[in-house]
C-alpha cells in the first residue's frame, strides 16, 4: 500500500507538532508521508528536523496541485482557511481540520462536499484537544438514542474560575496570570465569553444529534461578572463556579447554552480543576458517560489530529485490498485513495429552557425595603424565592447579597430582572446564573 501524501496547512503550534509526531515516529512511513507544508512568511518556519524532501510554500496553490490525499487545515478562522478547505474537499482530498470556528460557520456545506465528492471530513481535534471526544460519541455511543451533552468546553475560563475559586482572588490578576502561562490569548474575549465554547457546542450537536445549531442562536453569557464574593456565597450552597455549555433534545428543537453556572462542588464539573475539559454525554439507554482530560495546547491537539490521520490510514487500507480482491465498492470515488463516509448535519432550532433554579446576586447602595422590592418583582411573574444570604463586613455602598429561588421559566425571571434592574439602589447590574444540581442535561 502506498502512503497517504499530505499536505499541511498552518506550521504554528499544533501544525508544528503534527509534523513533530509524523518525523519521530518512523514506523508511521508507509501510512502517511509530510509532501507539503503551507505556512505565510514560510522561510521563518523553517526547521532542519523536518525530511529535505518535504517542500515548504506560502502558496496554497502549489501545495494543491500537487493532488495532495489528505489535508490537513490547522491555520483557523473562517476566511481564508474555508475557502482553502472547499477546494481541497472539491479535488478529492480528505481534511482534517482542528478548525471549530469554521464547523460551526459552514459545517453543514462542508459535509456535504465531502459526501458530494466521495471523501472525507474529519475533526477530532476541534473539540476537547486531545480528548477522543468526537470519535466516543461518533462511534463509541452510536448505539444509544442521546439526548444531551453537559460540560467544560473551554480551558481558559475554567482555569481563570478554578483558580478564583480555590484562592478568593479577583479575576484581573487570574486573567493576568493566565495570559502569562500561555493559557489566555491577549484578547481573551473568545474565551470568557463563551464564543469559543459556543463553536465547540455547535460540533458536538452536529455530532451528537446530526443537527447543525447556528451559534448566533446559542446564548453565550460572559464570565466577567464573577467576583470573589460569588465563590463565597456559592460554597455556602455547596457549589462551584464553572464555565458550562450544554445542549439537550427537547421536542422538535434544543436547548442550548454557554455561560457561567453553579454546579455542585463534588461534581466531575465541580472537581474539575486548571484548564482540563470534561463532558458527560446522557444516552437514553446507556445513562451518563464522561470524558476528560487536556483540552488544549499543540502537542495534544496535533495527537487528535493525526489520530484522524491514522483513521484515514486504515480506510485506505482496507479499500486497497478490496480492489485487489476484485470486491465491489459503493459510489464512484474521485480518488483512489481515501473513501468517503461522511455524515452530513441537518438544521436544527434552538428552542427555551426548562424551568431551572437559579442564584441572583445583588450588589446595592443599601437602604430600608429593597429586598421586599425585589421579591415583589419576582412574586409578579410567579417565581418562589428560595434562601436569602447575606455575608457581613462590607461597604453599605456596595453590599452584595444572595437570593436563590425555586425553578422558574428564563423568560419569567428574565422579566423581572429588567424590572428590578431599573431601579436606582443598584451599585452593579443583577447577576443570574442557573444552578445545575447534578450533571444530566435534563436535570
Amino acid at each position: 500500500m502506498t502512503p497517504l501524501r499530505l499536505g499541511l496547512l498552518g506550521f504554528g503550534t499544533v501544525g508544528s507538532s503534527v509534523a513533530r509526531i509524523l518525523v519521530e515516529r518512523p514506523e508511521l512511513a508507509d501510512r502517511i508521508q509530510l509532501t507539503h507544508v503551507f505556512n505565510r512568511d514560510v522561510a521563518r518556519k523553517r526547521v532542519p528536523w523536518v525530511p529535505s524532501s518535504v517542500t515548504w510554500t506560502d502558496n496554497v496553490d502549489e501545495l494543491l496541485a500537487a493532488q495532495p490525499d489528505v489535508v490537513v487545515e490547522v491555520i483557523g478562522g473562517v476566511d481564508p482557511a474555508g475557502g482553502w478547505v472547499r477546494r481541497a474537499l472539491q479535488q478529492g482530498a480528505a481534511v482534517v481540520t482542528a478548525n471549530k470556528q469554521l464547523l460551526a460557520a459552514q459545517g453543514p456545506e462542508l459535509l456535504h462536499l465531502a459526501v458530494t465528492n466521495h471523501t472525507q471530513l474529519r475533526f477530532e481535534a476541534a473539540v476537547g484537544g486531545g480528548v477522543p471526544l468526537i470519535h466516543g460519541v461518533r462511534e463509541g455511543l452510536a448505539g444509544d438514542n442521546l439526548k444531551g451533552v453537559q460540560g467544560i468546553l473551554n480551558g481558559t475560563s475554567n482555569y481563570i474560575l478554578s483558580r478564583m475559586a480555590g484562592s478568593d482572588e479577583a479575576m484581573a490578576p487570574v486573567l493576568e496570570d493566565a495570559r502569562r502561562l500561555g493559557y489566555a490569548e491577549a484578547d481573551p474575549s473568545a474565551d470568557i465569553d463563551g464564543d469559543d465554547a459556543g463553536a465547540k457546542l455547535v460540533v458536538l450537536a452536529g455530532i451528537a444529534f446530526r443537527r447543525h445549531l447556528r451559534l448566533s442562536d446559542i446564548p453565550r453569557r460572559s464570565i466577567r461578572p464573577i467576583a470573589a464574593a460569588d465563590f463565597r456565597y456559592a460554597r455556602t450552597l455547596g457549589c462551584t463556579i464553572r464555565q458550562i455549555s450544554m445542549v439537550e433534545a427537547r421536542g422538535d428543537g434544543f436547548h442550548a447554552f454557554v455561560g457561567p453556572a453553579l454546579v455542585l462542588r463534588g461534581s466531575n464539573f465541580g472537581l474539575n480543576m486548571g484548564a482540563n475539559n470534561v463532558v458527560t454525554i446522557v444516552g437514553q439507554y446507556g445513562g451518563k458517560s464522561t470524558f476528560s482530560g487536556a483540552g488544549a495546547g499543540g502537542p495534544a491537539t496535533a495527537v487528535a489530529v493525526v489520530s484522524d490521520l491514522l483513521a484515514l490510514t486504515q480506510r485506505h487500507r482496507d479499500h486497497t485490498e478490496e480492489r485487489r480482491q476484485d470486491v465491489p465498492v459503493d459510489g464512484e470515488e474521485r480518488r483512489q485513495g481515501v473513501p468517503g463516509d461522511s455524515e452530513e448535519w441537518l438544521p436544527g432550532t434552538v428552542v427555551p429552557p426548562p424551568p431551572r433554579p437559579y442564584y441572583l446576586r445583588f450588589v446595592v447602595k443599601d437602604r430600608p425595603g429593597i429586598v421586599a422590592s425585589i421579591a415583589a418583582s419576582l412574586a409578579a411573574q410567579g417565581i418562589n424565592l428560595d434562601s436569602m444570604l447575606q455575608e457581613p463586613g462590607y461597604d453599605k455602598d456596595a453590599l452584595p447579597f444572595v437570593m436563590t429561588v425555586e425553578a422558574c421559566e428564563e423568560a419569567a425571571l428574565g422579566t423581572a430582572l429588567q424590572e428590578i434592574a431599573a431601579a436606582e439602589y443598584h451599585a452593579e447590574p443583577p447577576l443570574a446564573l442557573p444552578i445545575l444540581l447534578g450533571e444530566d442535561p435534563r436535570t
